[in-house]
């Protein structure tokens, strides 16, 4: 096996706002999206047969 990508980081954002509408109505407005370093490991394996381990890093 040969490596093909190694990085640090957050591959999705993910954020959620809460919003209060009327007096006891609430509405959660979620919002997600992929980083510059998802993209930078969807180019690195396009096309290759490749096993993605993925660990949680502490902060």
């Amino acid at each position: 096996m040969k490596k093909v990508f190694e990085a640090e980081g957050m591959f999705y954002k993910y954020k959620e706002k809460t919003v209060k509408l009327r007096e006891n109505d609430r509405l959660v407005h979620r919002q997600e999206g992929p980083t510059e370093l998802w993209w930078k490991l969807k180019e690195a394996v396009k096309g290759k047969r490749v096993r993605i381990i993925a660990y949680e890093v502490e902060e």
